[in-house]
């Protein structure tokens, strides 16, 4: 896993969960038969997916860059 790229080693949690997410989701849905139980699980692969987005991506703070130049 060391050989991975960092932003790869980063996402592969948040995939790894989303898929597992639709795995379990078409389980319940088509083995299991219980097609609300396997709908409300398939959402979750979104949300797992949003939740990765918004802790990986990068934070533009202007206002701290802007005094930053300002005092230098």
């Amino acid at each position: 896993m060391k050989s991975l790229p960092t932003s790869l080693r980063l996402k592969l949690p948040f995939l790894i969960a989303g898929f597992l997410s639709f795995l379990f989701s078409v389980w319940l849905y088509f083995v299991q038969g219980q097609t609300t139980a396997g709908i409300f699980v398939g959402l979750w692969v979104p949300s797992i997916h949003s939740l990765g987005t918004l802790l990986l991506t990068p934070v533009d703070q202007p206002a701290v860059r802007e005094r930053e130049e300002a005092m230098s």
